[in-house]
C-alpha cells in the first residue's frame, strides 16, 4: 500500500487534462500563500508521479507551486521504475518556464538527468554518477540565511545535486525573477517516481553543519563551462573549438593581502590547454586568459605567456600532471588600495599602511628583490602604440595611474614577470581550460594562512 504525501503537503495541483477524480498531488506547505503547482502529462497518485503520454509526446512536467527558499532550499525523487528509455530529471527552473520542456533546455533552468548528464540552458555535459532503481536522486540551492531569492535576481546562487544523499556536483546559476522552483521531468513510458518535495536533509543541525563547510562557491563570480567540486575546478565545456573556453574568475581582485594564487594540475585532460592569470572584471567568456585586453596569463602546454593577444611569447617551461602554477602581484611601495582599483566597492579589505606589504611581509620584499634579478620577455617601458595593452597608456579599460610587476611561478620557482598597467577595478584571479577532463585545484589565498 502506497503512503500519500505527510499533512504538510497540502497546496492544490494545476494537473494538466487529467480526470478531476484522480488524486491531486500535494505541494510542501512551506508556501507563503498557497499556489497551485504545475504538471503536465504527468499521472498523480499521492506523491507517486507517473508519466501519461499524449498525442504532443512531450515530456511529464512538474513544477512546484514555490521557488526554493532558506527553510526549504531541497528535494529528492525516489526511482520507482526506470521506464523504456530512462528520460528522468530533476532540477530548477524560472517562474514562466514552459511545460515542453525537460528543466535545462530553456533559459535560466538546469536539470540533472538519471544517465548521469546535466543539462544547462539547453547544453549537456556529463556527471560521473548513473542511477538505478531505488536511487534517490536530489537538487537543492545553498543559500545564506539571509537570502531572499525573490529578491536575488541577477545574482549567482550554488545549485547542486545528489545521489543517495551523497553531493555529486555544484553548478553556480543566475536567479531569475521570481525566483528558482523545484521541478521534475519523465520522459518515457513506464517511468516513475516518488517526490519528496519537503525532504529534511536540510533540516535542524545537519543545515547548521552545512553552513559552516567551506565549499569555495562564495570565492568564485563566475564559472563558464566549468564544474565546481570542493576545491577541484572541472573543465565542463565541449573542447571542440577555440570559443569553447571554461573561464573560472575570483570574485575579489587581487591586493596586498591576497597577493598570490595558485593551482595544481589534477588532470591535464587530452591537450593540457590550462591557463593561470589575472583579467579584468568584465573578462570576455569565450576567450582564454590572456587573449584578449585586460589580461594576461601563463599557458600551461607551450610555456608560453599571453598578454592581451592571441599570439603568445616565449615565457617558460610547459606544465603537466602534478606541476603547481601560481600568478602573483607585486605592488609599487607608494601604492595605496581602494584609490585606484575599486577594492572598496569589491568588498576587498583596506591595510591599515599604504605600504604595508613591504613594511610588515617580509617575504614580499625578498619576492622583490628575486623579481628584479628575472628575466622578462619584454623592455619596461611606459608607453608607445606598438607595445600590448598591458603596457601602454592608451587604451582602454586601463588604468594609467597604476603599474604593478604581475609574476608566475612552477612548483615555487619565479620563472618570470611582466610590468604591466592596472585595468579599472582591478587584475582578477581567473583559470581557463579549454580541453576535454581538464580538472585543476586551486588555492587562492596560500600565502595567507
Amino acid at each position: 500500500m502506497r503512503l500519500g504525501m505527510p499533512d504538510a503537503l497540502d497546496a492544490p495541483v494545476i494537473n494538466g487534462g487529467l480526470p478531476r477524480g484522480r488524486h491531486m498531488l500535494r505541494e510542501a506547505q512551506y508556501h507563503a500563500h498557497e499556489s497551485p503547482a504545475r504538471i503536465e502529462r504527468i499521472n498523480a497518485d499521492g506523491n507517486y508521479l507517473s508519466y501519461a503520454p499524449d498525442k504532443t509526446g512531450g515530456p511529464g512536467m512538474y513544477i512546484a507551486a514555490q521557488p526554493f527558499s532558506i527553510n526549504h532550499s531541497y528535494f529528492e525523487v525516489e526511482i520507482i521504475d526506470m521506464g523504456r528509455d530512462a528520460k528522468i530529471s530533476v532540477g530548477v527552473v524560472n517562474q514562466r518556464y514552459p511545460l515542453s520542456k525537460p528543466p535545462g533546455f530553456s533559459c535560466y533552468s538546469l536539470g540533472y538527468q538519471v544517465d548521469g548528464q546535466v543539462c544547462k540552458n539547453n547544453r549537456i555535459d556529463q556527471y560521473a554518477t548513473k542511477c538505478c532503481v531505488g536511487d534517490r536522486v536530489g537538487c537543492g540551492v545553498k543559500l545564506d540565511r539571509k537570502v531572499n531569492l525573490r529578491e536575488f535576481h541577477g545574482a549567482c546562487v550554488p545549485v547542486f545535486f545528489t545521489v543517495n544523499g551523497k553531493e555529486v556536483g555544484t553548478v553556480l546559476m543566475p536567479v531569475p525573477a521570481g525566483g528558482l522552483y523545484p521541478s521534475v521531468s519523465l520522459g518515457s513510458e513506464g517511468e516513475e517516481v516518488q517526490l519528496l518535495i519537503d525532504s529534511a536533509m536540510f533540516s535542524g543541525s545537519y543545515a547548521d553543519d552545512l553552513m559552516n563547510v567551506d565549499t569555495h562557491e562564495d570565492e568564485w563570480s563566475r564559472l563558464q563551462d566549468i564544474r565546481l567540486n570542493g576545491s577541484v575546478l572541472e573543465y565542463c565545456g565541449r573542447g571542440k573549438s577555440l570559443i569553447d573556453v571554461g573561464l573560472a574568475q575570483a570574485r575579489f581582485p587581487l591586493n596586498t593581502t591576497c597577493h598570490y594564487f595558485e593551482i595544481e594540475i589534477v588532470d591535464p585532460g587530452e591537450s593540457c590547454y590550462i591557463a593561470i592569470g589575472l583579467a579584468r572584471k568584465n573578462y570576455p567568456r569565450h576567450r582564454h586568459p590572456g587573449w584578449d585586453e585586460g589580461s594576461i596569463a601563463y599557458h600551461a602546454d607551450d610555456g608560453k605567456i599571453f598578454l592581451g593577444s592571441g599570439l603568445g611569447d616565449p615565457f617558460g617551461p610547459s606544465c603537466k600532471k602534478g606541476d603547481l602554477m601560481g600568478c602573483g602581484m607585486i605592488f609599487p611601495r607608494d601604492y595605496r588600495m581602494g584609490i585606484d582599483t575599486d577594492s572598496e566597492r569589491s568588498g576587498s579589505p583596506l591595510p591599515s599602511s599604504p605600504n604595508r606589504l613591504f613594511e610588515e611581509d617580509n617575504d614580499a620584499l625578498d619576492l622583490r628583490d628575486e623579481l628584479s634579478s628575472c628575466s622578462s620577455s619584454s623592455e619596461d617601458e611606459d608607453d608607445g602604440d606598438e607595445m600590448s595593452w598591458g603596457q601602454s597608456k592608451k587604451k582602454r579599460n586601463i588604468n594609467t595611474n597604476l603599474k604593478v610587476q604581475v609574476y608566475f611561478t612552477k612548483n615555487g620557482t619565479i620563472i618570470g614577470r611582466k610590468e604591466v598597467f592596472v585595468p579599472k577595478g582591478g587584475f582578477f584571479p581567473i583559470v581557463g581550460m579549454l580541453s576535454l577532463q581538464e580538472k585543476v585545484k586551486f588555492d587562492l589565498r596560500p600565502l595567507t594562512g
